[in-house]
């Protein structure tokens, strides 16, 4: 009867409670992503090496249609060379396959994992996170590879390379909020997945991944900024390709909005988790 009970009381939805959540639960957080990311190529020829093919892959085909079919330009030269543009290309790509792997995801965590809900002690709250993880690890990679890119065709890193992390945290924040947010909805809408899925496709060719934000007319840029993405893929190529400092007033705003919308994503996810087992 406790056990009834307690399935039907409004778990904690404050920031503090999701930070001991993390912290308690880490060492389980550590073990499903290893087991995500694992699964995801187990009984493959080439197993984990796949997450290094598939960036070089994408990045050769892309790099191909865009700057030798369409002979596209970042308007940095005329005699700009391939793989500038793949470098700056691939860092667009990196950012906007770690939004849309975990948010394509999103919709269907509670749904894929029935048996969790039904078990009482389950953090749920977590789910979310590792998905996050799996995804991150896959970015981590790709950006091994980038890097590795930049010293064989530039011969060098720049040192603004370390503040990737800043720019990445923000990011984080944002995708775990509307991870919380689609796995609740999943539960109770399943139009959710198909949804996502078509949005985050249109959010590809909306966000600077192809194409610097400054080739557009003016009047198109500030729309373009709005973008939750443009300001990411924007810093990342400063740092990582321009060797330039990010700009730290529009990023400390950036992170602080993000965080806040994290905190509003656990807490409809921890109201709204009650009647998942109604509902599955």
């Amino acid at each position: 009867m406790s056990q009834l009970l307690n399935t039907h009381q409004t778990p904690p939805t404050s920031l503090l409670a999701l930070i001991r959540s993390l912290r308690k639960n880490w060492q389980l957080i550590v073990q499903m992503v290893k087991r995500e990311v694992l699964g995801r190529y187990k009984g493959s020829f080439f197993g984990l090496a796949w997450s290094f093919f598939n960036p070089i892959l994408m990045l050769t085909i892309y790099t191909f249609v865009f700057s030798v079919v369409f002979k596209a330009k970042w308007g940095m030269s005329n005699d700009e060379d391939k793989t500038q543009f793949a470098l700056t290309l691939f860092v667009g790509l990196i950012i906007f396959n770690l939004f849309s792997e975990a948010i394509n995801r999103a919709p269907n965590l509670i749904l894929g994992n029935v048996n969790y809900v039904k078990k009482v002690m389950f953090p749920l709250e977590i789910l979310p996170v590792v998905s996050m993880g799996a995804s991150l690890f896959h970015a981590l990679i790709s950006l091994f590879v980038l890097m590795a890119g930049m010293i064989i065709f530039n011969g060098y890193i720049s040192w603004t390379t370390i503040l990737i992390p800043l720019i990445f945290l923000p990011l984080i924040f944002l995708i775990l909020g509307m991870s919380w947010i689609f796995a609740s909805l999943g539960v109770y809408m399943r139009d959710v997945g198909q949804t996502i899925g078509i949005l985050t496709s249109v959010l590809m060719f909306i966000s600077p991944v192809f194409y610097s934000i400054d080739a557009l007319p003016p009047r198109f840029q500030f729309w373009m900024m709005l973008n939750p993405l443009s300001f990411i893929i924007e810093q990342a190529r400063a740092v990582l390709i321009q060797g330039q400092m990010p700009n730290w007033d529009l990023l400390s705003i950036y992170t602080v909005g993000s965080l806040i919308f994290m905190w509003c994503g656990y807490a409809w996810f921890q109201k709204t988790r009650r009647g998942f087992a109604d509902v599955l």
